[in-house]
């Protein structure tokens, strides 16, 4: 969740279900909490990680429903919270060969 605050007022986005680990995510997140809007799309168009682009959606995201919703300027700006949490783990399911591996025919 990207939070983007102008005088009290808050602006939110919300994405879910990004299938990457937390902690590659918290990576980036880290390094734009309480930055402002201009500068956080520099800093994530030029990192060279696949946690970017999932993130730079959000943060553009974030930002259109401010400008649109509520009139704000891109300059006034900024990421006041961001989060990561860890979602649902997917299960690996056995092949349905899996007697032909173990040797049973």
């Amino acid at each position: 969740m990207i939070r983007i605050i102008k005088k009290k007022v808050e602006v939110s986005a919300l994405s879910q279900h990004i299938r990457m680990s937390a902690h590659k995510v918290r990576r980036v997140i880290d390094q734009i909490r309480g930055r402002s809007y201009e500068e956080t799309l520099m800093i994530l168009e030029l990192m060279p990680y696949r946690a970017c682009y999932p993130i730079l959606k959000l943060v553009y995201s974030a930002a259109a429903n401010g400008i649109h919703n509520l009139g704000f300027n891109e300059g006034s700006l900024f990421i006041v919270k961001a989060e990561v949490n860890e979602g649902p783990t997917a299960e690996k399911s056995k092949s349905s060969n899996s007697r032909l591996e173990d040797g049973v025919i």
